[in-house]
């Protein structure tokens, strides 16, 4: 599958010993035990190629790794149709500060400071497998407004400052408009950037979106059936309090080979608010979802979508899809090094982790096939 692979993806690498070294990265990446730093995968490839030269392949080399990204998106897109785009930030922690983009970040989910990267990755996602097809670092002001550090890690005159958020639409409007990959709808479920702002700006353009949101997000009833349509806002939470009777039970298969099949509790409200730009008078319905485990609390999760005419049961599949990407990350992009990139350049940094998502696509491919052969 490597040789396959490898000859779909780097038809943009015009140089034979550019294609070649691709190539050894990528099987370094898929074989090298352990953390996946150049010396490591150096080690492994002994003879073939140098720690030296493949340094320079990643962090120094002029090749570009869109037309990778792109080739990877639209084979697998051929291989394994995508029923959404899964939007997950990453934390990769650094023990120093001096790789591209590293800056000191308060983490609500760990409920601490770390000294860290911040990263997007948009997933191609079904119910069986994912991939990601996508990345932007996020690069605090600290950097860009530096000139000595941006020339030092080589980044790009042309990268504006922009906060997590901004990454966030920037990633997923470059892989589905500027790509002119299949639409389908955008999950995006996180603590680490601010939900809403997302929603505003990509609902803005017509993209499909199942966002989560907090506890406290404020919102007004727009359902006249219940109460206090059309007044003050209300929490998120406050409104599915009120819609509890109109939950429906959903029976999902077990997302562990061979579990039990899980009912989980839904129920939708149509609501107003935030603004959302294009309208009628700066605002718009949509729906808030709410979700939670049998014999769970109510409610567990909330989901603001502009999929109004979905019923709740595709919905919640959909949601779903944020769980399969976590469990693909921890099994295989973890391992193949996605967050091992020991340089400093912000090239680098791209080319390597465009490299590493291919050889989780090549893993993620593999173990798809054996369990459709078992299945």
């Amino acid at each position: 599958m490597l040789s396959e692979f490898s000859s779909t993806l780097f038809t943009s690498l015009s140089r034979n010993d550019q294609c070649r070294k691709a190539v050894q990265y990528l099987r370094g990446l898929l074989e090298t035990p352990g953390r996946k730093s150049v010396r490591n995968i150096a080690a492994l490839l002994g003879e073939q190629a140098s720690e030296q030269n493949l340094h320079h392949f990643i962090s120094a080399s002029t090749w570009d790794w869109i037309p990778i990204r792109r080739a990877l998106a639209d084979h697998w897109v051929d291989a394994r149709p995508p029923q959404a785009w899964v939007v997950q930030p990453v934390i990769i922690p650094k023990t120093g500060r001096h790789s591209v983009g590293v800056d000191r970040h308060f983490f609500p989910t760990l409920g601490q400071m770390l000294n860290a990267q911040r990263a997007v990755g948009v997933w191609a996602a079904s119910d069986t497998t994912s991939t990601p097809v996508n990345w932007r670092l996020h690069l605090p002001q600290a950097w860009l407004k530096d000139d000595l550090r941006r020339s030092q890690v080589a980044i790009p005159d042309d990268v504006p400052v922009e906060t997590l958020s901004e990454s966030v639409v920037e990633a997923c409007l470059e892989a589905v408009t500027r790509w002119q990959l299949p639409v389908r709808p955008f999950v995006l479920d996180s603590c680490e950037v601010h939900a809403v702002p997302i929603f505003e700006k990509l609902h803005a353009t017509g993209m499909p979106l199942l966002v989560s949101v907090c506890e406290d997000q404020p919102l007004t009833v727009a359902d006249p059936a219940l109460p206090g349509a059309g007044r003050a806002p209300l929490t998120a939470e406050q409104i599915m309090m009120t819609a509890k009777d109109l939950r429906r039970p959903v029976t999902l298969a077990s997302p562990d080979p061979g579990g039990a099949p899980r009912t989980h509790w839904a129920a939708t409200v149509r609501v107003t608010g935030p603004a959302l730009p294009g309208a009628p008078s700066g605002r718009g319905e949509v729906l808030l979802l709410g979700v939670g485990e049998e014999g769970g609390r109510w409610p567990a999760k909330l989901w603001l979508t502009n999929l109004t005419a979905a019923p709740p049961a595709s919905l919640v599949r959909l949601t779903r899809l944020a769980d399969r990407v976590d469990r693909d990350f921890t099994e295989i992009a973890d391992r193949v090094g996605i967050r091992d990139f020991s340089g400093r350049s912000f090239g680098g940094w791209h080319r390597h982790i465009t490299l590493a998502s291919a050889a989780h696509a090549i893993v993620a491919l593999a173990r798809s096939d054996a369990h459709a052969r078992t299945a």
